[in-house]
């Protein structure tokens, strides 16, 4: 006889008090409710219940053996849903948080391939530089730059690192001359996202490790520290998928282009007790699939 079967066939003669009123639940005979049980304790070797003619009691195994019993179905039937939650086409809202360059420059490009894939998931992508809560923002998945702190209680698929391209307008290079060298940065604007960004800039001469380069102006976003590029206020470090179409237009130049400068990992995390819902998993299967971990983040159409 199939073990489950027989397991549940006990589970409810003990919650229910008798034989017959678990084979009424099932839908089965008593006669064969009757038979599952004499098949468990054939198999156990052991016996399960005490029986009289008005009542019955569980042994001291029994009493073990029920719990035991309750403990396999429920991980038998939380099982069952999640294999049924594979096949299970996406559908809903999926809320997702990227930092706004990649937003802007890697995701909006490949969303409509997703979006034609999966007709029935509607996507709220809300862009923004800060570290959000994905718990209490009610996002399902985030894009991250950067280092993961090690006790974050997330998951984190890595995602194509960002390549780092460093660039200046012909205008400033043409005042302040072109860099040769890493050290000539002391001696230059250098652009930055925040006074801890300067610590991303290369710092291979020992000179530079114990001098930081100049930041006059810091601004709180990719494309505006590209735009002060652009017009000539300093030297920019950014990703190559924001800077590298001016360059191949010729209205910035890249610095140190034979120097390989060093990349920031990209994740995509989750809580992770979500991972069973169908939107969230072909959300994250496809960002592996278009920034693939091996690779580098590109700009779209870029070769």
């Amino acid at each position: 006889m199939d073990l489950l079967d027989s397991m549940r066939v006990y589970v409810l003669t003990v919650e229910k008090g008798s034989l017959s009123a678990a084979a009424v639940t099932l839908g089965i005979s008593a006669a064969m409710a009757g038979k599952h049980l004499r098949s468990l304790e054939t198999r156990l070797a052991m016996q399960l219940l005490k029986r009289t003619t008005r009542r019955q009691h569980l042994t001291s195994f029994g009493e073990d053996y029920y719990l035991r019993c309750k403990e396999i179905l429920r991980l038998v039937a939380e099982t069952d849903e999640q294999a049924q939650h594979q096949h299970l086409a996406p559908v809903g809202k999926l809320r997702i948080t990227a930092p706004v360059t990649f937003g802007t420059d890697a995701l909006m490009p490949v969303l409509s391939s997703y979006m034609d894939r999966y007709p029935e998931v509607r996507l709220e992508v809300v862009l923004c530089d800060r570290v959000t809560d994905l718990a209490e923002e009610g996002f399902e998945v985030a894009i991250r730059i950067g280092a993961l702190p090690e006790d974050a209680p997330l998951v984190a698929r890595p995602l194509a690192p960002y390549r780092l391209m460093m660039c200046a307008s012909p205008g400033y290079l043409a005042r302040r001359g072109m860099p040769r060298r890493m050290e000539d940065l002391l001696h230059h604007e250098c652009l930055s996202f925040s006074p801890t960004a300067l610590n991303d800039w290369p710092d291979a001469r020992e000179e530079l490790a114990h001098r930081a380069p100049s930041a006059r102006l810091q601004v709180n976003n990719g494309q505006a520290l590209r735009v002060a590029a652009l017009h000539g206020l300093g030297i920019v470090l950014q990703p190559a998928l924001l800077l590298q179409a001016d360059v191949q237009a010729g209205h910035l130049v890249q610095l140190f282009p034979e120097q390989s400068l060093p990349d920031r990992p990209v994740h995509a995390v989750y809580l992770p007790d979500r991972f069973h819902s169908a939107r969230l998993r072909s959300f994250v299967e496809f960002l592996v699939e278009q920034f693939p971990p091996a690779a580098g983040v590109p700009r779209p159409g870029a070769s």
